[in-house]
């Protein structure tokens, strides 16, 4: 099994339904929840007069978790399993802006422009009233060449940001030169 970056796990086994994963340091089972009759991995709980708690639903063999569409370059999907993730915990840590922005950065750094564009624009579908993440897409796509998506997205973040002196500098600099795409 694999958990939150960890790969190769080997859960012990301790009975038919119950086993034991070092790595988490928390007996699990699988169980089915009736509710809504999906399959999910329950840690077990410490008191057993505690019902358990369906947390983390068994993802299908064929379903990956968003980081990993992302990193296969199945952008569409990346963007549906982060804004579900939003949808049910809006503070969850694998939607933070400032983690997607610094994984768009260092795409960019590495000139794979079209990974850093992907990745800023599901951060504008996270969190489209930070002009901050219109700005970091205007420069993904200034620098792969492509002005007007650079004007338009630098104009979106001057909306939610008047005082954006960086994306009116950026403007008239990019109205000067023709677009490449």
């Amino acid at each position: 099994m694999k958990w939150r970056g960890a790969k190769n796990i080997k859960p012990l086994k301790v009975n038919e339904t119950t086993f034991f994963v070092k790595e988490m340091n928390e007996k699990i089972q699988f169980l089915n929840n009736p509710s809504n009759n999906k399959d999910y991995i329950v840690l077990v709980q410490k008191d057993e007069n505690i019902a358990p708690i369906f947390n983390y639903v068994k993802l299908k063999d064929n379903e990956n978790i968003p980081s990993e569409y992302l990193k296969n370059n199945e952008f569409h999907k990346a963007v549906e399993g982060y804004l579900a993730i939003q949808k049910k915990d809006s503070l969850d840590s694998t939607i933070n802006e400032n983690n997607f922005n610094s994984l768009g950065y260092s795409k960019l750094r590495d000139k794979n422009y079209q990974e850093a564009i992907d990745i800023f624009k599901i951060n504008v579908a996270l969190h489209p009233k930070s002009a901050n993440v219109y700005d970091s897409l205007a420069e993904a796509f200034m620098k792969s060449g492509d002005t007007i998506q650079a004007i338009t997205n630098y104009k979106k973040s001057l909306t939610l940001d008047s005082g954006n002196s960086r994306a009116k500098k950026h403007i008239e600099k990019l109205k000067k030169q023709p677009s490449k795409n």
